[in-house]
C-alpha cells in the first residue's frame, strides 16, 4: 500500500511540473507572438486603437470648431454686407 501511494506521489508531482513548464511555454509563445505582430505593425505604419481613437476625437473637435468659425463669419458678413 506504501509503495502506491509513493507512486501516486510521484506521478501527481510530475503531472504538477509538466503542468508548470507547459504553462511557461505558453506564456512564452504569447508573448513571442506579440512582439511578433508589435513589430509586424510598426513596420507597416499602421495605427493602434487608442492612436486612432484619439485622432478621431481631435477630428471631430475641429469639425466642430470650423463650423464655429464659419458661422461666426457669416455673421459678420451679414452685417458688413
Amino acid at each position: 500500500m506504501q509503495t502506491k501511494n509513493k507512486i501516486l506521489d510521484d506521478l501527481s508531482q510530475i503531472m504538477t511540473s509538466a503542468m508548470g513548464v507547459a504553462q511557461g511555454a505558453k506564456d512564452e509563445a504569447s508573448n513571442a507572438m506579440k512582439s511578433m505582430m508589435d513589430r509586424w505593425l510598426a513596420d507597416r505604419n499602421l495605427v493602434t486603437r487608442e492612436e486612432f481613437e484619439a485622432l478621431t476625437a481631435r477630428l471631430d473637435g475641429l469639425v466642430a470648431e470650423n463650423a464655429t468659425l464659419r458661422d461666426k463669419i457669416k455673421a459678420l458678413e451679414t452685417r458688413v454686407g
